[in-house]
């Protein structure tokens, strides 16, 4: 079958699915032919009366040639159901979308975590993407969301930061007239010039239609092997995408937050429904058989960085501390396994709050210390 474009004009008509494309694909002998048929062909080829109808008159307002400048002239490509590029995940759903428009590169031979939330979200629910996003990162796993204002930018750009690859997946077209927020329209830019890619099921110039945003979560559901959800109100769009990827069998994880937290109440309730409660990234990477085992080795007294007995507890590393900053030796050197806090390490350093925690995450970064629910443990 040639002529993609004609693939492209006949999945505009929003009936026509996987299912009825393929019949259409089984009867002619390329898709030009199945847009230009009469009613006759169509209902022999095994499209239902009323669709038939109704997408001869729809046909009208389809230009193929318009819809083909449009694509040429924005960079964007388009990916057919059957094509090898098509994610195999996504053939997975219970209703795939029939062809995929693309602008940038899409890397077929990752692991891919989802990665939702709210779109007004706290400063809690950021600590937790810069926290467990880097190490997903090192473990070459892909990050997809939807470009949403709030937790979706943050996974974006949290993940380009870490030199990571992701994937956005838009409720409208993908040109850069209807990239949906506007305002992250340079974020979109900079997917793409990373080495990311833009995908959607609407061609060119398809506005933020309210109705298109939950068929946008079954793609973002689709391509992920699990679904992570970081903050959600009560009735939270994130939750409809966690619901979806319950459906479809896709492994669920929110974090949980405080009870006192209106951004909280839909993780902490998706938890309570069975969801994988995440407090560490070892918790995500177990659904990818990627979690290890801590296997901590006691550093003798001699071999310590700087010797001081003073610190009351014992120190355990599993790599060289020769390249370490002093505050992170310092750090590590009052941590042990009893889980301590950052007002706690402040007490027995005496360094200023804003370094430990920064020195925290970068040590988090390094596997030298784990976080557990905001309290940090020595690996």
């Amino acid at each position: 079958m040639e002529g993609k474009i004609y693939l492209a004009a006949l999945a505009a008509f929003r009936k026509f699915g996987p299912r009825r494309l393929e019949k259409l694909r089984n009867f002619f002998p390329d898709w030009l032919s199945a847009f230009n048929s009469s009613f006759s062909e169509l209902r022999t080829a095994g499209i239902e009366e009323i669709i038939a109808e109704e997408f001869l008159a729809e046909r009208k307002k389809i230009n193929p040639a318009e819809l083909e400048k449009n694509l040429h002239d924005e960079g964007i490509k388009i990916i057919s159901f059957s094509d090898l590029e098509y994610p195999k995940n996504l053939k997975q759903l219970s209703d795939p979308p029939a062809l995929l428009y693309l602008r940038g590169e899409l890397r077929l031979n990752l692991p891919l975590l989802a990665v939702v939330g709210a779109r007004k979200n706290t400063p809690y629910g950021e600590r937790a993407i810069n926290s467990l996003i880097p190490s997903l990162i090192t473990k070459n796993i892909g990050i997809v969301s939807g470009l949403a204002l709030g937790t979706d930018a943050l996974a974006h750009e949290k993940t380009l930061d870490c030199g990571g690859y992701t994937i956005a997946v838009l409720g409208t077209g993908i040109d850069r007239k209807t990239v949906y927020p506007f305002s992250n329209q340079n974020l979109s830019e900079k997917i793409i010039s990373t080495g990311g890619a833009l995908i959607s099921e609407f061609p060119p110039q398809t506005a933020p239609l309210r109705q298109n945003f939950p068929l946008r979560n079954r793609i973002i559901t689709g391509l992920a092997q699990g679904v992570l959800v970081v903050e959600a109100g009560l009735k939270s769009g994130s939750l409809i995408t966690a619901h979806i990827a319950l459906d479809e069998n896709r492994e669920v994880l929110a974090v949980p937050g405080s009870i006192f937290s209106s951004q909280s109440i839909g993780t902490n309730n998706l938890i309570k429904q069975g969801a994988k409660t995440v407090l560490t990234t070892d918790d995500i990477l177990e659904i990818f058989g990627l979690a290890e085992e801590p296997s901590p080795v006691k550093i003798s007294q001699d071999k310590l960085p700087f010797n001081n007995n003073s610190v009351g507890k014992t120190a355990f590393a599993s790599a060289d501390w020769s390249g370490l900053s002093t505050e992170e030796r310092t750090i590590l050197l009052n941590l042990s396994s009893e889980p301590t806090n950052a007002d706690e390490l402040k007490d027995s350093t005496n360094l200023d709050i804003r370094i430990i925690n920064s020195t925290l995450s970068i040590l988090e970064i390094k596997g030298l210390v784990r976080n557990i629910g905001g309290n940090y443990v020595i690996c």
